[in-house]
């Protein structure tokens, strides 16, 4: 940290010096070439001495300036009544000092009429102040600029960490809803066979604790590779197998995809709707059709079911399908979607689209 800050320190010097630098060799040659021009001798020396010690002073002073913009920040009243006095002080300060170590350092000027340092202040000191005036004046106006396109930044950068904040939260929500969801569904499913069938029951318990084991590795992952959620859906599909038996037959197909990043437990959602809603009034079970492939910049998830379709009014999406579309646009707004339609043979499609990215990418 300590470092950090160091180093920040150094390339703000830096910057500085380096504009203060420039600025004086600017002013240097324009007065120079302007002598030239006139027809008058110009002594490098003196004028590069004259404008580093002005400038170099007022560098030394930026601290002071941009302090006192800080302090009169406050209302205009405050502004004005601080500032008015600063100006006039830091400007007489800044242009004594200015020439009484011009005058230590170059000493008389032979071309001219400058032979003592009275002679110095009587003839460049009223120049000098209303110059040095100007200055503080324009140094307070660009420093006030940096500090309010600072803070601006900042509260950009605040905003948007409370913004990223604010959806990790809503995310997390919505996740928290689908657990106790499916295990009310699965907790029923359980009770039902301890009666029935104690050993499936047994059984289902057992999946049960495999599932929930790895749904707590992940708790904080908002995303994962499509292979882990893979191990998600088989340990879930295994708990549905209890239930089903034979009648229940899976085919996943997610081609080159497994390192694609996607929601965590985003599926099983949409496949306990399609055993739930599609497959589990039917007698003779079905199949279950778990797709996944590129399409452009995009990855599409597609669960099918041969099972009974959609109503005839219309789907009612219920709390896995409406979280589902909640947690798309939370994580990726307009460049996701989901539609749920039914299939041309029977039975039901939802596909999800969402932005395709890679692990590490």
């Amino acid at each position: 940290m300590n470092e950090s800050i160091r180093t920040h320190k150094l390339k703000t010097f830096g910057l500085a010096f380096g504009f203060w630098t420039v600025l004086a060799l600017s002013y240097a040659a324009s007065s120079v070439l302007g002598g030239i021009s006139e027809g008058r001798s110009v002594s490098w020396f003196r004028v590069l001495s004259w404008n580093f010690i002005d400038f170099y002073l007022w560098m030394a002073l930026t601290p002071v300036v941009s302090w006192l913009g800080r302090a009169g920040a406050q209302g205009w009243r405050r502004f004005w009544m601080l500032h008015i006095p600063s100006s006039i002080a830091l400007a007489a300060l800044q242009s004594t000092v200015m020439l009484l170590l011009y005058f230590g350092w170059c000493g008389p000027n032979p071309k001219g009429n400058v032979l003592t340092l009275s002679d110095l202040l009587r003839d460049e000191s009223v120049y000098k102040f209303h110059l040095a005036l100007l200055t503080y004046w324009m140094m307070l106006v660009v420093l006030r600029g940096f500090a309010s396109w600072r803070s601006l930044r900042d509260e950009r950068y605040r905003n948007a960490q409370l913004e990223t904040q604010l959806a990790q939260s809503q995310l997390q929500a919505l996740r928290m809803q689908l657990q106790p969801h499916f295990l009310f569904n699965t907790f029923n499913a359980i009770s039902a066979l301890t009666v029935a069938d104690p050993q499936q029951a047994k059984l289902m318990i057992a999946r049960l604790s495999d599932f929930l084991r790895l749904t707590l590795e992940e708790r904080h992952a908002q995303q994962v590779p499509l292979s882990r959620e893979m191990q998600f859906l088989e340990s879930y599909l295994g708990i549905q197998q209890v239930r089903f038996q034979d009648r229940l037959v899976t085919h996943v197909d997610v081609g080159d995809t497994s390192k694609a990043m996607v929601p965590s437990l985003i599926l099983q959602p949409l496949v306990e709707n399609a055993l739930r809603h599609g497959l589990l009034a039917k007698n003779d079970g079905g199949a279950l059709h778990i797709l996944a492939w590129r399409d452009g910049d995009d990855l599409l998830l597609c669960v099918e079911d041969d099972g009974l379709g959609l109503p005839a009014n219309g789907a009612v999406e219920g709390v896995g399908l409406s979280n589902t579309r909640a947690r798309l646009q939370a994580m990726f707004g307009d460049k996701a979607n989901m539609d749920l339609s039914p299939r041309a043979d029977g039975g039901t499609r939802v596909a999800l689209r969402f932005p395709f990215v890679e692990v590490g990418a």
